[in-house]
């Protein structure tokens, strides 16, 4: 699933018994991650504005149809891993602390069904301290701009420029890489369609935004590319999605691969089920071999009302292709292009690569703000002669002469407790114990990891 937080701001709630009266109800959007898709144009109302402390920093009059609107997030997180890689990471045992800090202006220009202008900013400011044997720009880009782009609407029809963070569906090909410091961006041009009954058309040519180790360094990738469409449907999303990368490497090989992914989704709730399942088909050619690669992901789950604290059960199956033959002038390895952060938990030392993996979850709410999940994880290779992959896509384990599919599996426990509207504190632990492929290709002991984090946003 997304990597959405449910923090809503309760403004009926900490309103006056008087404003009660004499207000119709309303309810706070949803904060999300990219944080432009939040629409706070009802504070126009001063009276609604007045109903939580942060109303006037949501909605700020300039002029005439001229409004901003303004935000942050502060996150302070914790990682303490110990084997991480199975013992096999430079630095394998581990503890950090990663710090970051997302302000954002939103300045609007234009009201209604007109002419509607916008111009989006957002800087990032992410240190760490203490990542072994070196903090990455992953971990710590400084100070730089992650989001900053322009648009304009006329109608049903929004045509955006610039750099902006884009999360497609559930994040399987093209997400936020929210959960690591550094979230992802894209440089590039996108154009949103509205089609009526919930609909809408995303058309989109981007390049990544590599994060560099200093202030203001980031830069578009030079060797990447995406382009494609989106439409989503009521539930239902069907996609194309193009890519190209000059400095692609699979199997120690340097590359230009071309690549293209059509997909589609199914995703709903009905009474007490709901569901989640999407299947990818990826063609093109990679240095003189052409690409044959899929993926299919299923999520069925349950809400149990009759237990006690009604707890969500969900299940999860992935199977994701792998590369079965060296020499067949085929690469069936599948690339999952800019896939969420944590892709499989908290604990992602494997990706949507070459894998099939098994997840059974359990989630419920405990009251006062806190919830709570336990899962299990198993891991298995798809393709015997294919290694496991991370979640970028980098090679973590070759395949050598090991004919073991089964990688390892997992447990996971989770507690977050949303103390406030706006602050959230969460702890995890994470076991991951190996399986026959990691003991015969390598260092093979527990990996075991523990997070705590505070994120307040508003």
């Amino acid at each position: 699933m997304p990597e959405y937080r449910t923090c809503l701001l309760p403004f009926l709630c900490l309103s006056s018994p008087l404003a009660a009266q004499t207000t119709e109800p309303w309810q706070a959007p949803t904060l999300s991650i990219t944080r432009y898709d939040e629409d706070w144009s009802d504070l126009a109302d001063a009276e609604k504005r007045g109903h939580h402390w942060t109303g006037p920093f949501k909605y700020i009059p300039i002029a005439d149809d001229i409004w901003l609107s303004t935000g942050t997030e502060l996150r302070l997180r914790n990682e303490n891993y110990a084997n991480n890689l199975w013992g096999g990471a430079d630095a394998p045992d581990d503890s950090y602390l990663w710090a970051r800090a997302m302000p954002y202006a939103d300045l609007h220009v234009g009201a209604g069904d007109g002419l509607h202008a916008r111009a989006f900013v957002q800087p990032v400011i992410s240190y760490a301290v203490g990542v072994a044997p070196a903090a990455g720009p992953i971990d710590q880009s400084r100070v730089d701009l992650l989001q900053g782009f322009a648009d304009i609407s006329l109608g049903p029809v929004t045509l955006r420029g610039g750099r902006q963070m884009l999360s497609l569906g559930t994040e399987r090909l093209v997400g936020t890489r929210y959960g690591p410091n550094t979230p992802l961006a894209f440089d590039g041009v996108r154009s949103s369609m509205a089609l009526g009954k919930g609909a809408r058309l995303d058309l989109f040519a981007l390049r990544p935004v590599q994060p560099g180790p200093g202030s203001f360094d980031d830069r578009a990738s030079s060797t990447r590319t995406l382009w494609g469409a989106y439409a989503t449907l009521p539930e239902l999303d069907v996609y194309y999605l193009g890519y190209r990368n000059r400095a692609a490497r699979f199997g120690g090989v340097q590359g230009r691969e071309v690549r293209h992914s059509v997909g589609l989704r199914s995703h709903g709730i009905r009474g007490d089920w709901h569901w989640n399942v999407e299947g990818v088909a990826q063609f093109g050619h990679y240095e003189g071999q052409r690409i044959a690669a899929w993926t299919v992901g299923t999520e069925v789950g349950r809400t149990l009302p009759a237990l006690p604290l009604s707890p969500d059960a969900t299940l999860r199956l992935n199977i994701v292709s792998g590369d079965r033959h060296r020499d067949d002038g085929t690469l069936g390895t599948f690339n999952a292009l800019f896939p969420k952060g944590k892709y499989f938990g908290e604990l992602s030392p494997v990706g949507p690569t070459n894998i099939i993996s098994l997840n059974p979850r359990i989630s419920a709410p405990l009251g006062n703000g806190f919830s709570t999940s336990i899962a299990a994880m198993a891991y298995w290779r798809y393709a015997r002669s294919d290694g496991i992959y991370d979640i970028p896509g980098n090679l973590v384990r070759a395949a050598g002469t090991s004919r073991a599919r089964f990688i390892g599996k997992e447990a996971e426990a989770t507690l977050s407790w949303q103390a406030t509207a706006e602050l959230e504190l969460s702890t995890s632990l994470s076991l991951f114990a190996p399986g026959a492929f990691i003991r015969q290709t390598g260092p093979a002991r527990t990996i075991a990891m523990t997070g705590f984090e505070a994120n307040f946003r508003f």
